[in-house]
């Protein structure tokens, strides 16, 4: 199961150089595309604003 960006995301770009894969793409609300995430977590213990869940 991928993770989820909510809105309270601050668009800060930790998560993108944490995750190994490249699945998180920048906006005002980051994305993670699920078909490319493999639920490692490493953007969860990242995110500064703890916007990120599992979906």
């Amino acid at each position: 199961m991928a993770h989820l960006i909510t809105d309270d995301c601050i668009a800060c770009g930790t998560c993108i150089d944490e995750c190994p894969v490249g699945a998180i793409s920048e906006g005002d609300i980051y994305k993670i595309d699920p078909e490319i995430c493999t639920d490692c977590g490493t953007c969860v213990d990242a995110c500064p604003s703890e916007a990120i869940t599992e979906a």
